[in-house]
């Protein structure tokens, strides 16, 4: 006996998708979620605020899927049809409903006549779903209104999200578990092409094959996903993938490395012989960091973070460290981001995505570092320790250990040095072998960063490809690591 099929229609609503004023990410949201809800999503259709295509489209979703998921066009304004228009589609009405107009006269103040009790107008035949807050346990306080097996969720990202999560197991398909593998291949697409299809048409009626291209990624260049309600059936499949792509093409990789932070680096610290000098290195920075930690609170550290790799591999090693010495923080890391005079574009671009992926606050000055810090003394005075990412091989920095005060005639802080011992290789190895993401610029040939217009690729990464043209390999690829500063003037 084969499971019932769960399926979804989503219509997005609203003339300002159309016309491009607005980005829709509500269905990149419902696709998601449904997925893992045992739901396929048939069909999205993005209409503008007319009531006669808004009925046509209800009616027609409604007759061919199981669930029927809109967003947008429930506001008080003129343009606001949506509830009109599902009315329309079962030849309803539209009244005022008593517990929402209490519920408009209990948040606003609203009488019959204010345009918010537009809200309160809904189809005759609709019911109301509350919903519940899976953090609280208590019940939403605004409902979501369904006509059939219409859903009628707002536009606004943050609310329609918030309202699907409370109310998801109204959708959840109960016969439906979903497996899913993902393979990373470091071949493009196309030469790889053949291979798909002919695992796609072996395993079709069982599983679902995606392949998902990405031009930007550090490690792959395709992702293969493969989905099915049969486990056995994804394992054959994964299996016959791998068995048939070029072994050396297939990526081991960790696609959560920032959430998964914690359990690799101490894992890696904890199996680490005494022999092994990389892994004795990132003992010891690990080792200082949580001195750092016993020595000084989380409000009195910030991070210099300036999009480098040897800042970046440090930032992993400080959030794994936070991670395991307070497992429950939510707060944002304090981050010393001083910017050079002409930044590449591309470091401005990952510095934002760090900030944003390891959740810090970023501390931005412009000028000489030594300014910069007596800057941040005077906006920051709770600030007593900074965190660098300096080795020992950099300019200036032979004398330095694991906890330096500044000079004297220098605005005073302790500067922690968690990888002063560590080689140009180690820092690639560690960014590698955990899979972080670093500056785009470092595949280009760039193996140390500063400005525009002091900063160039390293020519000894240097090669002519088959068609002539000249390029770079990636900086991890340097050989000779006293040649890191080559294409620095």
């Amino acid at each position: 006996m084969s499971l019932r099929e769960y399926s979804a229609g989503i219509i997005v609503i609203g003339d300002e998708i159309l016309k491009g004023q607005t980005t829709d990410t509500n269905s990149h949201f419902l696709c998601k979620h449904l997925f893992t809800l045992g739901v396929k999503v048939k069909k999205i259709s993005v209409i503008g605020d007319d009531l006669e295509v808004i009925a046509k489209e209800v009616s027609e979703f409604s007759s061919k899927y199981t669930h029927v998921i809109t967003s947008g066009g429930i506001g008080p304004t003129h343009d606001d049809k949506t509830f009109e228009g599902v009315a329309k589609a079962f030849d309803d009405d539209i009244c005022p409903h008593p517990e929402i107009v209490e519920l408009c006269k209990q948040f606003w103040g609203a009488n019959l006549s204010s345009p918010k009790m537009k809200l309160a107008m809904i189809p005759k035949s609709a019911r109301l779903e509350y919903g519940v807050n899976k953090k609280t346990g208590e019940k939403n306080k605004f409902p979501l209104v369904v006509v059939n097996n219409v859903y009628i969720f707002p536009g606004v990202p943050s609310l329609m999200e918030r309202s699907f999560i409370a109310l998801e197991d109204l959708f959840k398909n109960p016969d439906a578990h979903f497996y899913t593998e993902e393979i990373y291949v470091q071949q493009d697409e196309v030469s790889i092409a053949p291979i798909l299809n002919e695992v796609d048409e072996e395993f079709k009626v069982d599983v679902t094959l995606g392949s998902y291209p990405d031009f930007h990624n550090n490690y792959y260049k395709v992702k293969l996903m493969l989905e099915s309600s049969n486990p056995e059936q994804i394992t054959k499949a994964a299996t016959a993938l791998k068995n048939k792509l070029p072994n050396e093409s297939i990526v081991n990789y960790d696609s959560q490395p920032i959430v998964n932070a914690a359990d690799r680096v101490y894992k890696l610290v904890e199996s680490c012989s005494s022999d092994d000098v990389y892994g004795n290195n990132v003992q010891k920075a690990v080792s200082v960091l949580e001195e750092c930690l016993q020595k000084y609170s989380l409000d009195e550290i910030c991070i210099g973070f300036n999009g480098g790799k040897d800042c970046t591999a440090l930032l992993h090693l400080y959030h794994a460290v936070v991670k395991r010495k307070y497992p429950g923080h939510q707060g944002k890391l304090k981050a010393l981001y001083i910017k050079s005079k002409l930044p590449f574009p591309e470091v401005e671009k990952f510095t934002q995505i760090s900030r944003d992926k390891y959740h810090l606050e970023m501390l931005h000055f412009e000028g000489r570092i030594k300014d910069s810090l007596g800057q941040l003394k005077a906006n920051h005075p709770s600030i007593k320790a900074v965190i660098m990412g300096t080795r020992l091989t950099d300019p200036y920095s032979s004398h330095l250990e694991a906890f330096s005060m500044t000079d004297a005639d220098w605005p005073q802080f302790m500067r922690v040095n968690p990888v002063l011992h560590w080689s140009y290789g180690h820092v690639w190895k560690f960014l590698r072998d955990l899979c972080l993401p670093y500056c785009s610029l470092y595949d280009r040939g760039y193996t140390s960063l500063g400005s525009m217009n002091n900063t160039h690729p390293n020519p000894l990464l240097q090669y002519v490809d088959e068609h002539g043209v000249l390029k770079y390999r990636p900086a991890y690829t340097l050989s000779d690591p006293t040649k890191e500063r080559d294409g620095r003037n």
